[in-house]
């Protein structure tokens, strides 16, 4: 199918949902629901766990009383990874009655809607549970996300590198977009503040991109003692497979764009990757979630999966305090961490700054083991991962 007709299917697909809804709206609007949208990209594997946490709290909660004795109705949208469908989505939820949006799953779709949901006469929060690009900082004062940005992944793991592994030399490759030039900023800029030295840092393109020149010239010189792929899982996955013909054994990190790599097998073993969330972390708020999400769905959570479900429950507590208004779910919500108390989920500790952004949250750093990942910094041993 080409490009245009994908596009147009796409497109036809959100008009269908969009009269099923506006349906909807008129059967609902006897004022007994509140509405909080979910948009993501749901048909990716990354984000399905996303709609299924979203659904899971709204189970909860519904089955405790719902909001102030109103039920929770969740309006669920497919952004199919494609920024011109995240606004026609956007613009669909903005007028569906929805008290506040949790979404997008990643930044390029939350940065395109975020014009909509900031704008018009009644701009409505948009709530991402993963977003972490550093532009989303600005993205308007109804954007918001409980997840941290790109620029502490890069921070994170320089510390990591540095004060846990103490090496002193490294190499980065970095995917050349808005996400791989993000971690590569900070981890640089941190790593040589804390007087570590680069053999190189170069970018590369494309899912299954070629590094081997860069490779190269790593095995003439004086070999790193690890190397920093700042990118996706599977770009990390070729780049480990031709890192391995060459013989180049360094550990190699990444940020949570390497999601999953455990899956790889042998090929990922011994990688390190930041992450603001894994299954394992110990506290009892997270332990309920990974064991209701498990029952439910035989599948362990993924980060926007925990993201959603803080998200989903921190809009019931505004919505209850402060009604579901969408000035006043906006207020109430940017209060959280000042004005309020913080909200301890099962990410962590949610508390806003004045651009809507969580600059404490934790970052955690997860080791490759035969097929799991183990978190070792700061939580503890437990195994995560592949089963």
């Amino acid at each position: 199918m080409s490009d245009h007709l994908r596009l147009f299917a796409r497109r036809a697909g959100v008009l269908l949902a969009a009269a099923a809804l506006l349906s909807g709206c008129r059967r609902g609007a006897s004022g007994d629901v509140v509405r909080i949208g979910v948009a993501g990209s749901f048909s990716d594997p990354i984000g399905l766990p996303m709609k299924q946490a979203a659904e899971l709290a709204a189970e909860e909660i519904n089955a405790s009383g719902g909001i102030g004795g109103k039920r929770l109705e969740l309006v669920l949208r497919d952004d199919f990874s494609d920024p011109d469908s995240a606004v026609f989505v956007a613009s669909d939820l903005y007028n569906a009655g929805v008290s506040a949006v949790v979404g997008h799953l990643f930044s390029g779709m939350t940065l395109a809607a975020a014009p909509v949901y900031n704008g018009g006469d009644a701009p409505v929060v948009e709530l991402s549970p993963s977003s972490s690009s550093p532009d989303v900082t600005n993205a308007g004062a109804y954007t918001f996300r409980v997840c941290p940005s790109d620029l502490a992944h890069g921070t994170e793991l320089a510390h990591w590198v540095r004060d846990r592994l103490h090496f002193n030399r490294g190499a980065v490759l970095y995917l050349n977009d808005e996400y791989g030039r993000g971690v590569r900023q900070t981890f640089v800029g941190e790593f040589t503040r804390l007087g570590g030295a680069l053999e190189a840092v170069d970018p590369y393109l494309g899912d299954r991109p070629d590094v081997g020149p860069y490779l190269d010239r790593l095995t003439r010189g004086q070999t790193p003692e690890f190397l920093v792929v700042a990118g996706n899982r599977s770009e990390a996955e070729e780049i480990l497979r031709q890192s391995k013909k060459r013989n180049l054994t360094m550990p190699v990190l990444g940020g949570d764009g390497l999601e999953g790599i455990q899956e790889a097998g042998a090929l990922a073993e011994g990688v390190y990757l930041s992450s603001p969330y894994f299954p394992s972390i110990p506290s009892l708020a997270n332990r309920r979630f990974v064991a209701a999400f498990e029952r439910k769905f035989h599948s362990l959570p993924n980060q926007p999966a925990a993201g959603t479900y803080d998200a989903i429950y921190l809009l019931r507590g505004v919505i209850a305090r402060a009604g579901p208004g969408r000035e006043d779910v906006r207020r109430e919500l940017a209060g959280i961490g000042s004005v309020s108390p913080p909200y301890e989920g099962v990410t962590g500790t949610v508390a806003f700054d004045a651009n809507g952004d969580v600059p404490n949250q934790n970052v955690y750093i997860g080791l490759v083991q035969h097929g799991a990942v183990s978190v070792v910094n700061g939580v503890d041993e437990t195994v995560v991962g592949s089963r």
